[in-house]
Order: C-alpha cells, then structure tokens, then sequence
C-alpha cells in the first residue's frame, strides 16, 4: 500500500499553508493570497526585460553620438573648405555607429575627419569607447596619440608652419585634454559597470545564502518533527499494537478477538506509515516512493471498517489530480469512522465536463451513544488548502438527512498549471 504521508511531507510540491510561506526546492514561495512566486521565473523574467532596456538605451546613445557628432561638424564648416574635407567627416560621423562593434578601427576611420576636416567630437566619442572597451592599452595609447595629433596640428602644412611656438604650446595642452578627457570618462564607464556588476554578484551571493539558511532550518524543523514523532507517537501506537495483541491472545470472546485483530492491524498499518514519515522528514528532497492514486481507492474503502460504496466513473486522471482524490476520500472515511462510526457511506467520483467531482455523503452515525473520537479541524482545514492548489472548489457540512458531505471539485483542464 503507497504511503499515506509521502505526498503531504515528501513531496517536493508547495505545501498548502494558507498565505504562509513554504521551503520547496530551490526558492521560497508564498502560497494564495499571500504574493510570493516562484523566484527562478522571476529571475528569468527580470534579466529579459533588462537585456531589452539595455539594447533600446545603447540603440538610443547610438543615434545620440550620431545627431551630435554630425552637429558638430555643420557648425564648424568654414567657407573655403574643401570637397575631400567633407568626405572625410561625414564618413568619420558615419562611422561612430559602429564603434561598440569596432571601436579600434572606428577611431582609426575618425582620424582622417579629424586630422583634415571638423570631426572632432566623432573622434573624442570613437576614442571613449575604445577606452572604455580595451581600458589603458595599446590601441588606446595608438587612439590617444592620433586624438592629440589631430588637435596640435593645424591642416594644411603651411597654416602649421606659421603659427608661433606659443600657439603650437596651447594646441598641445589643449590636445591633452581633447585627448585624455574621453579616454577618463571612458574608464569612468568601465569602472561603474565593474562595480555594478559587483553588486549584483553581491547580491546575488547574499540571496544564495538566504537560501541555504531556509534549506538549513527547514532540514533542522523536519529533524526536530521527525525525533518527536518517533519518540512520543510511534512508541504510543507500538503499545497499541502490542495491548491488542495480547488481548486477542486471551479474549475468549470471538467478537473481542476480532476486534482486538482490527485494532493489531490498523495499529501495525499505522506504525508502518509513521516509520515512512520519520524517513521522509530525515530526508532532503522528499520521499521518491510512489504516491497514492485513484486506482488505489477499493483497497482504502476493503479496510475502512464500515460499509462503504464506492462509484468510480472516471478512467484516468493527471497524476496530482489523482493524489488529491485519494487523499479526499482519504480523510472523509477518517471522519467518518471517528465521529459517525458504522455509518453507511458512499464515495462517488465522476467527470462532467472539463471538472471531476467527488462527495463523500455518509449517513448518521449508527451508534450514536457511543463517544466520538476527539478531532482539531485540520483534516478539513488541509482539504480546502491541498483543493485551493489545484484550483478547485471545497464545501463540506452536514446534510439534510444528518450526515455530513464532502464535495470537492477540480478542474481538469487547469490540473497540469496547478501542480
């Protein structure tokens, strides 16, 4: 027989929790009504939208360098210019598109437009970006050195040759700082990008060890639930099982033989289920043993110890729709037998339309002078939720004839989402 509790503790599945969180896996969840998702698809959905706002700020910077640089060179044409002169910026303008992809040879192309035309600002753009790509390397130092030049001389020779040496000191400093302003903001770049990423490194280090600390005290939490179940309970259901037995042994009555067997037997069953469970909560990842399904139900109805019709008017099911039929009809025949004990009961399972609808009806209790079983809710409590999972629909309470009904219904079209 499949284990009662391996799909309640050893699943790796959300538990249901009622807005609570639950440890599963690799994240930390927030259950219905409560707004926590899943954090791996929340990553993934994150970086996307991030490349995307990147690739649209670079594309816009691009066009920006463009519009600009292109500015600067309309502005500065002088009426005697040449028709090589406007060759050579327009084609140095041309080419700042390309500098992400090529920035080395972009400042090589803006060169000649700076050098013998107005391109200043393509070159000044084109170097920033190969600094800010190679940072201080040869093809920056190459690219510093041919920014400079352009500044300190004057195009054509004759008008160099005339300037005095004062003119020529101005145009070397000022080259200097033509030259070393984008290549600083070019490393200003670099460095912030370096340490955004770092942060993000950080922050990502910080949410792995929230992780592992939520790995760590849930493990501490099932050991701690596994110690108290193995040494209170299990050590009780032992005695059971022991007394019942005994009593079999001496009753002379071939009723109290009977039910002393029952007792030894649901007993025995019941400390087979909780040694599972002690295993399962040992364990990391949950129990691997196959669950409880549907096709399970007529021998959970042959040991129910009360009359029990069962109608099964489905064939197949997804597997988390099955378990959780299972578990329904599970917890209903439990209610029954501790507080309605005899009572006839039926179990009907049937598909209409898209939903699979399950009532569990049992009649009055046929001794009702005998004491009920005590009872905390939570069976029903753990319905609604492990319902609420699977999109479906729970309602329970007393019905006209003074029994009490169970219905829950699940979508079998949304049982795939829900798992």
């Amino acid at each position: 027989m499949p284990s009662v509790t391996a799909a309640q503790y050893g699943d790796n599945r959300r538990m249901a929790e009622a807005g609570g969180r639950t440890l599963t896996g690799d994240a930390v969840e927030m259950l219905p009504g409560a707004g926590y998702t899943d954090v791996p698809a929340q990553r993934a959905t994150s970086a996307a939208r991030g490349l995307t706002f990147t690739r649209r700020r670079q594309w816009i910077f691009d066009v920006a360098a463009v519009v600009v640089a292109a500015l600067d060179v309309s502005l500065r044409v002088v009426p005697e210019s040449q028709p090589y002169q406007w060759v050579l910026s327009i084609i140095a303008v041309a080419a700042v598109a390309f500098r992400r992809r090529f920035p080395f040879l972009v400042v090589l192309v803006t060169f000649p437009g700076f050098f013998a035309g107005w391109a200043q600002l393509a070159a000044m753009i084109a170097l920033g970006t190969l600094a800010r790509r190679k940072l201080l390397t040869t093809p920056t130092y190459v690219g510093a050195a041919m920014v400079w030049m352009s500044r300190f001389f004057l195009w054509p020779v004759d008008e160099f040759l005339k300037l005095d040496w004062r003119t020529h000191v101005h145009d070397a400093i000022y080259g200097c700082i033509v030259a070393g302003m984008p290549i600083a903001i070019g490393l200003l770049a670099h460095a912030r990008e370096q340490l955004s990423a770092r942060i993000a490194e950080l922050a990502e280090s910080r949410e792995r060890e929230r992780m592992l600390h939520a790995h760590a005290v849930r493990a501490d939490e099932r050991a701690r639930l596994a110690r108290e179940m193995h040494d209170v309970v299990s050590h009780q259901v032992s005695l059971i099982a022991m007394q019942a037995g005994a009593l079999r042994m001496a009753a002379a009555d071939p009723n109290a033989k009977q039910v002393a067997g029952t007792i030894r037997t649901l007993s025995t069953r019941t400390l087979e289920e909780l040694r599972q469970l002690v295993s399962v909560l040992r364990t990391t990842n949950g129990d691997d043993s196959p669950q409880p399904r549907i096709e399970d139900l007529p021998q959970l109805v042959a040991g129910a110890g009360f009359p029990v019709r069962l109608a099964v008017e489905v064939d197949s099911l997804p597997a988390p729709v099955s378990g959780a039929v299972y578990r329904t009809v599970q917890e209903a025949l439990t209610n029954v037998r501790k507080h309605a004990d005899g009572a006839a009961t039926s179990v009907r399972i049937a598909a209409v339309g898209e939903e699979l609808r399950v009532e569990v009806h049992n009649e009055p209790s046929a001794h009702p002078d005998r004491r009920r079983l005590p009872g905390g809710g939570h069976g029903l409590v753990g319905l609604r939720e492990r319902a609420a999972l699977l999109n479906g629909v729970f309602e329970a309470g007393p019905s006209e004839d003074g029994g009490f009904s169970v219905r829950v219904t699940f979508p079998l079209g949304c049982a795939a989402h829900g798992s």
